[in-house]
């Protein structure tokens, strides 16, 4: 009994020990005032609420890792008058994420990113101040330009956002208050995030490629007069996590009480596919809070084309007197658009009596279509909780049948397709090399090289003994390389099978710490190898549980 204690100590102990925070080289925080540019070759941590002030730019190099710090509600703020520049590339993007360890990582561990502009929203005097407890102010007050450009995003990754300051008063995972269109965002990937995913405080910016992965609250949040220009958008959730206050795909409302300010709410989107969590109308392995993949609501004039909405316990909410006035005026449109897999009878729904929102939505002009299952649609593979895959098959509706007549559709904004919903059954799937459908188990320490070698190149080869060693289920694996080249760290069971391959690719000369997570593996013997091009070494390693 006593060497059983003394064994559960140890595990214990090591876990605590080495299931750490993620280390970083310089820390973000308080005002930046000045143009800076960080360095990809190293990490940073955002410590409360980072600034970046007018007249300011941002710029984040491709491969960047940024963490934000929990106890301090870390948040990156891009105020009226800065600019952020974070270009990733599609095989190497800017990660935003959490500083916990792999395994203990969850939706709000840190604030989000805030951009606020000069445009124009519908808040009397054309100035507000964002949701969240940052105290940002947003808007273009009486001179609003509706081309203030914020800088740009492209291929980012914002993972574990979405903190709540205060009650319904929260940091979402990408705000957008009052951006002009003179701002580029695409390529941008939000995970785990505690709130919206992203949400748009009025503004004009447009956006292509986005992707919401299991959120909290709703996906696409518009609202105090946003009106901007929105393609291929994919939003895909977890089955049991849901907000109190109703999960959505699309949230909007023209303000908070509904009121008829102008300008009015009046996004446009097209090619959006949202993927709820009914995998068929009779699932009921999902969180109650799950409401609507389209909930239009306070008097906004929202219109979605060439889109898929499926698998949300109610499809589409028309909820109001104004926003019903909105699709019998045809300013509020829905065109060539499916909607399936709804609980029973409630593929369309209203609360306005007098409207016949079914009839309505089939109207045949508009050319949407209905369906009682999600399997009708015949998407891919579209709720698998690790790796999504939303493209249609061959034979799908929305295999074809897009439209882009439509003079809202006009502009050069929009790409004319023929495929509905936001991937191609015929072409590469946009989302792939860059994104990353298992933020909770990466190990962001893989591209890290200790302080200490820096500037010094070893003189040997040396594949280190992982330590600690029993170990449960976290150990760390060190290497040093006296010269660059292509390395492959690579784990095995004692039947000679991989189990997983840490590192496959180019690495500098230094000195290599590697965190492995066994969380999912059986108690046993495993071997893990080194590979270069002249030195190839393995050693063993014991995982106790």
């Amino acid at each position: 009994m006593c060497k059983r204690i003394l064994l559960l100590i140890f595990i214990l102990s090591g876990i605590n020990l080495y299931a750490q925070l993620a280390q970083y080289d310089e820390a973000l925080e308080g005002d930046i005032n000045s143009d800076l540019t960080l360095d990809a070759n190293k990490k940073y941590l955002l410590k409360g609420f980072v600034n970046v002030n007018e007249g300011a730019t941002l710029t984040i190099p491709a491969g960047t890792i940024i963490y934000g710090e929990k106890s301090s509600k870390g948040t990156l703020i891009i105020n009226r008058g800065a600019k952020i520049n974070a270009v990733g590339a599609p095989n190497n993007p800017i990660v935003f994420t959490s500083q916990q360890p792999a395994g203990q990582r969850a939706a709000g561990d840190w604030g989000g990113i805030i951009i606020a502009g000069r445009a124009s929203i519908n808040v009397p005097g054309g100035t507000a101040v964002i949701e969240g407890g940052t105290g940002t102010i947003y808007g273009g007050g009486e001179n609003p330009d509706d081309n203030d450009n914020s800088g740009i995003m492209s291929y980012v990754r914002i993972e574990f956002p979405g903190i709540a300051y205060l009650p319904d008063n929260e940091i979402n995972g990408l705000t957008l208050a009052g951006v002009g269109r003179g701002t580029t965002l695409d390529h941008i990937q939000v995970s785990y995030s505690g709130d919206d995913s992203y949400e748009f405080f009025g503004g004009t910016v447009n956006a292509k490629y986005l992707i919401a992965y299991k959120g909290v609250d709703d996906e696409f949040d518009t609202d105090f007069g946003y009106r901007g220009n929105l393609q291929f958008l994919a939003g895909y959730r977890d089955f049991n996590i849901a907000d109190i206050s109703g999960s959505n795909g699309f949230e909007s409302d023209n303000d908070g009480t509904g009121t008829l300010n102008e300008p009015r709410t009046r996004p446009i989107f097209s090619n959006v596919t949202l993927i709820g969590p009914l995998v068929n109308p009779d699932y009921t392995e999902f969180n109650p809070n799950f409401k609507r993949g389209m909930h239009l609501r306070r008097s906004t004039l929202t219109s979605v084309y060439n889109s898929i909405i499926m698998g949300y316990p109610v499809g589409l909410y028309l909820d109001g007197e104004n926003s019903v006035a909105g699709a019998q005026s045809d300013s509020l449109q829905i065109r060539n658009t499916i909607i399936a897999g709804a609980q029973s009878g409630k593929n369309l729904t209203t609360n306005v009596e007098s409207f016949d929102v079914v009839s309505w939505f089939k109207t045949s002009s508009y050319s949407n279509q209905e369906f009682e299952t999600s399997v009708e649609v015949k998407l891919t593979d579209p709720f698998n909780q690790s790796a999504p895959n939303a493209t249609p098959m061959s034979d799908s509706p929305a295999a074809s049948g897009a439209n882009f007549d439509n003079p809202r559709l006009s502009g050069g904004f929009f790409e004319s397709v023929e495929f509905i919903g936001a991937f191609d059954p015929s072409g590469a799937r946009w989302d792939e090399g860059w994104t990353n459908y298992d933020p909770q188990n990466t190990d962001y320490t893989l591209t890290g090289v200790d302080e200490e070698y820096t500037n010094i190149i070893p003189a040997a080869y040396e594949l280190s003994q992982n330590y600690p060693n029993p170990f449960n289920p976290t150990t760390t694996i060190s290497f040093v390389l006296p010269k660059s080249g292509n390395v492959k760290l690579t784990v095995y069971n004692t039947l000679g099978q991989e189990v997983e391959k840490l590192i496959n690719g180019y690495k500098e000369a230094g000195k290599y710490n590697i965190t492995w997570s066994a969380n999912n593996l059986p108690s046993g013997l495993y071997l893990y190898r080194l590979e270069t091009e002249n030195y190839v070494v393995s050693k063993k390693m014991t995982l106790l549980k």
